[in-house]
């Protein structure tokens, strides 16, 4: 919804997409013209180790605690933390924990990359 200087989203109305996280809702992905996306992810225990070519992530934890693997680091995650995850970091979620993922360009499901 927008009158073409704002969108709004519900994000509790978009539809759950498998990724490798757990499951996200993901919101301004469709405008060719947006320069980032949103994303609320329901983090589960076995996320998929990945990393992006292009697209930098900040994760924002909303709710659970866990730890993030980033690279060869892992640190604690819980409310309130926040992390910036660059192109080329190879990065996981751990634990059970929903998040807000600012990511900028729009997320691209072609730039996710496995080893």
């Amino acid at each position: 919804m927008g009158s073409g200087n704002f969108e709004w989203v519900d994000t509790t109305g978009l539809p759950g997409v498998d990724c490798p996280c757990g499951t996200a809702r993901r919101a301004f992905v469709t405008d060719p013209g947006s320069v980032a996306s949103v994303h609320i992810v329901e983090i589960q225990t076995d996320s998929k180790r990945h990393f992006h070519k292009r697209l930098t992530e900040t994760y924002f934890v909303l709710d659970g605690d866990g730890e993030m693997e980033l690279d060869d680091e892992v640190l604690p995650l819980r409310p309130g933390v926040a992390v910036r995850i660059k192109p080329g970091c190879r990065h996981r979620a751990v634990g059970r924990m929903k998040i807000l993922n600012m990511c900028v360009p729009v997320f691209d499901p072609d730039d996710e990359w496995f080893d």
